[in-house]
């Protein structure tokens, strides 16, 4: 019972590692570091207090859970997380629908089985789909903030060629860019207005939208304000080189189509196939549940498939 409870738990962690994705090479790793580096500095420790003064992060609707979970860490990142996916949801909210996910299903299918170990590992896809769908939000938003970035750099470069400050002209382009561009620069002009550091107010902005483009961008406007340099001329090139970035890694989705679907089919393909027999025929697949060596194979199953979602994801994962 504990060797299946010990795999259940270590097929939650994998599936999870394959939501989040591959690891990046170490040279994207040094190059993110370098521009944290050039982010946070000395004066983002100092003026750390600053970076909610607008509002409070509300992370419960029940007063006392909300003040248990400040303290922890794990919620606030997982605030973080839920405005990067611009979902309205409280962690405590997330959570919970996680949790009923599983719990739901899993209890259905105790009814069914009456082995629990065997009904929590069959609720793990339907536990997991809160958790795909914000994952999924949260890129989809994040893939339209780099798609609209360019255009949003050029229309700084106009401004500043027609006389705006840098402040200025971020602050043009923070009223005329498209969401979700238009609110996340606007908060980060509101911040500069309200005294907060530029540095300060681009590492938040960097925090609320963790792109390496974007990094880019702020480490060249707090260079250039504490410096100088044609900071007109590093926009628009910028801009040309996030536009062929973005150009590649659409082909390479477009080349590696087939090896993420064919993933994807293998991946759903063998539970999928198992609940329609089980449906079909319980008798026979009764066995294979209620027999501890049937258990024991379901387990070592449901493993190797996890690990060929994450070889293959591995495969088809090209770095740009």
């Amino acid at each position: 019972m504990y060797i299946i409870a010990l795999l259940a738990f270590l097929a939650v962690f994998a599936l999870a590692a394959l939501i989040l994705g591959a690891a990046r090479s170490d040279s994207s790793k040094e190059f993110q570091k370098t521009l944290d580096a050039a982010l946070k500095g000395s004066v983002a420790t100092q003026f750390a207090d600053l970076v909610d003064i607008r509002k409070s992060t509300v992370l419960s609707g029940i007063p006392w859970l909300n003040r248990w979970l400040a303290d922890a860490q794990q919620a606030l990142k997982l605030r973080q997380f839920l405005d990067q996916a611009d979902l309205q949801w409280t962690p405590s909210r997330a959570v919970l629908t996680v949790a009923t996910s599983w719990a739901v299903p899993a209890y259905l299918i105790y009814l069914r089985t009456g082995i629990a170990s065997v009904s929590l590992l069959l609720a793990l896809p339907a536990g997991i789909l809160p958790v795909f769908y914000i994952f999924q939000k949260r890129r989809k938003r994040l893939d339209l903030f780099l798609k609209k970035l360019p255009d949003t750099l050029d229309l700084m470069v106009s401004a500043m060629r027609a006389g705006y400050s840098m402040v200025a002209a971020f602050g043009h382009a923070a009223s005329e860019a498209p969401e979700p561009i238009g609110r996340e620069f606007r908060l980060c002009f509101e911040e500069q207005n309200f005294g907060v550091d530029l540095r300060v107010a681009a590492y938040n902005l960097v925090r609320r939208v963790p792109l390496q483009e974007l990094r880019i961008v702020t480490t060249a406007m707090i260079i250039n304000k504490e410096s100088g340099g044609n900071l007109a001329e590093v926009l628009e090139k910028t801009s040309l080189i996030i536009r062929e970035r973005t150009r590649i890694r659409q082909q390479i989705r477009v080349h590696t189509a087939q090896g993420r679907l064919t993933g994807q089919i293998l991946s759903v393909l063998p539970v999928a196939l198992g609940v329609l027999l089980y449906i079909i025929n319980p008798d026979y697949m009764g066995l294979l549940i209620a027999k501890p060596l049937g258990q024991k194979m379901m387990v070592a199953a449901g493993i190797m498939n996890v690990l060929g979602m994450l070889i293959i994801r591995k495969i088809v994962n090209i770095q740009v």
